[in-house]
């Protein structure tokens, strides 16, 4: 008399098919995590350029490091190119840590409460920063006037 002794790991049914372990749900929070996977990718690629044209210009242009103060942000931020390169950098700099830090969040914090708090703390401390930074970008004003007095400084023009 012979026996046939099922393996009951093989994952196989009694008609010799594999039975499906896992199946994928077309759910709106697949697509939200696959956007947001590209969205590093590209961010990273364009991040990596503008960085590197950053430090260019601050370090190697010029009279480099040593160039670099008051008056040297003053005049670059007075042209509208500098003002939006700074500003892309800022918001793809901050969307790209604070997707990572997301996804950090995701992957570690077991609790759903924690990962909650976690999430709404990262939240908002990016919307500050992000924030505040467009301000500074866009109020940053190189010639302030105190008291009647223009404050003293090679880079503004003469009033």
């Amino acid at each position: 008399m012979t026996a046939t002794i099922e393996n009951p790991r093989s994952g196989q049914n009694r008609s010799g098919k594999i039975a499906p372990q896992y199946r994928r749900t077309g759910g709106s929070r697949g697509n939200f995590e696959m956007l947001a996977w590209l969205f590093m990718r590209l961010s990273g690629v364009v991040l990596v350029v503008l960085i590197f044209g950053h430090l260019f210009v601050n370090l190697m242009v010029g009279d480099g490091i040593h160039a670099i103060d008051f008056g040297f942000v003053a005049g670059k931020w007075a042209d509208p190119f500098w003002q939006v390169w700074d500003l892309a950098m800022l918001w793809l700099a901050m969307l790209h840590g604070t997707n990572g830090v997301r996804t950090i969040i995701n992957d570690y914090a077991e609790k759903d409460s924690t990962r909650l708090w976690l999430k709404i703390v990262l939240y908002a401390a990016t919307t500050v920063i992000v924030v505040l930074g467009t301000l500074v970008i866009f109020t940053f004003n190189p010639c302030p006037v105190v008291d009647g007095v223009q404050l003293p400084g090679g880079f503004c023009p003469a009033a």
